[in-house]
């Protein structure tokens, strides 16, 4: 059961990281905002989720898995449920504040329960791989779900029935018996880990990558909907906007299909540092071609970044685990949070510039993320690890 739980955690995550970029395309005009002010809105979630990150590591190794995985799914349920009636920006601006707490609660539990449940502990690369397929299923199913509702009924009750789904596996946790907990740290003692080396290039390895996964997450759509309307004038608005959403959904199955492959790979986690590399000299090829490519190309371009992307978390989370399993769920909680320092500052940044260009000419500012992800990678697989 518990192997349940730690998968329905990053599903909850995925759901969350998918929600702004899902719906997004109604949003948008509903608050009667631009792209800078819908960036604003994804920079208060990510701040948020940095803050929440540190703080959750530390919680989890203080009070266990248990309790911070019934508050994660409780919490994000209310904070969508909250978004779903906001009719101005101050109204979603707070849901989306508080939404952060939710999601690093599912993400600390999930993602540092997943390297220890699954394959018995012995391949953590491979079973954080194989466990973060669930958040792409997250990512994949949230703009699915509300693409198809907003056809059917009112933008109210196609968010709301998003907070149904992430409250649902709630119930697992009353059976789940979790692992027992190393002594815990304080908040002091997590930062204090960025005096270690692998701790700390870790972060800054998760910075580069998180800055990229979560401008795909909350610019795909609208980016789908910018060259579509641009290249297809004639298209109904409808069937603009259902196409922009269903690209995030093509790159999250992607996405699932390229962590399952990787979670195969029995030396992933010893090799896991050019992997890494690899994806991101792919990465940046590819965002490259959508900077200056067509309608036609997007959905394909998708699906690259999708398989592209795909192996570059876990396998980090798999690697640092590997060199530094002491006390990993304060060690998780201050590299996310470093690294969700890139999802604060890129996304908006991306946001800023499409206000006087487009979407697409601003994705060039992912390329030296990509760049600045290779040399990184290799870096921290040459280090040495830290005894647990």
């Amino acid at each position: 059961m518990v192997q349940a739980v730690a998968l329905m955690c990053v599903f909850g995550l995925g759901m969350c990281f998918a929600l702004l970029g899902s719906i997004g395309v109604k949003l948008m005009p509903r608050l009667n905002i631009d792209q800078g002010r819908f960036g604003t809105l994804i920079s208060i979630f990510m701040f948020t989720c940095l803050i929440a990150s540190l703080v959750m590591g530390v919680v989890v190794d203080k009070i266990g898995y248990k309790p911070v995985a019934m508050f994660g799914f409780a919490a994000t349920a209310l904070c969508i449920w909250a978004l779903a009636g906001g009719k101005t920006f101050g109204m979603v601006a707070l849901p989306c504040l508080f939404l952060g707490f939710g999601a690093m609660a599912l993400n600390t539990v999930g993602n540092t329960l997943i390297p220890q449940v699954l394959f018995g502990g012995a391949n953590p690369a491979a079973a954080s791989n194989l466990g973060n397929v669930f958040f792409g299923l997250g990512l994949f199913l949230t703009p699915l779900i509300v693409s198809f509702l907003f056809k059917r009924t009112t933008y109210e009750k196609a968010v709301a029935a998003l907070g149904v789904v992430v409250l649902v596996p709630i119930i697992l946790t009353f059976t789940a018996k979790f692992p027992a907990i190393q002594a815990g740290f304080s908040i002091g003692d997590a930062v204090a880990l960025l005096k270690e080396p692998v701790v700390l290039i870790a972060a800054l390895t998760l910075f580069c990558y998180i800055s990229l996964e979560s401008s795909f997450c909350n610019w795909l759509a609208p980016y789908g909907k910018e060259v579509i309307s641009r290249d297809f004038p004639s298209m109904e608005a409808n069937t603009v906007d259902a196409s922009a959403q269903q690209m995030l959904s093509i790159f999250a199955v992607a996405m699932m299909a390229g962590r399952l492959i990787a979670s195969q790979i029995g030396m992933i986690t010893d090799y896991g540092s050019w992997f890494i590399a690899g994806a991101a000299l792919i990465s940046g090829l590819i965002i490259l071609s959508m900077t200056k490519g067509s309608a036609l190309w997007t959905s394909a371009l998708a699906v690259c970044a999708g398989v592209a992307f795909a192996p570059c978390f876990p396998t980090i989370v798999g690697v640092t685990y590997s060199k530094h399993p002491g006390n990993f769920s304060s060690v998780f909680g201050i590299i996310f949070a470093v690294g969700l320092a890139g999802g604060v500052i890129v996304p908006k940044t991306i946001g800023n510039m499409a206000k006087g260009s487009s979407i697409q000419k601003s994705l060039k500012l992912l390329l030296p993320a990509c760049a600045i992800l290779i040399v990184l990678a290799v870096i921290l697989g040459k280090l040495k690890g830290v005894a647990g």
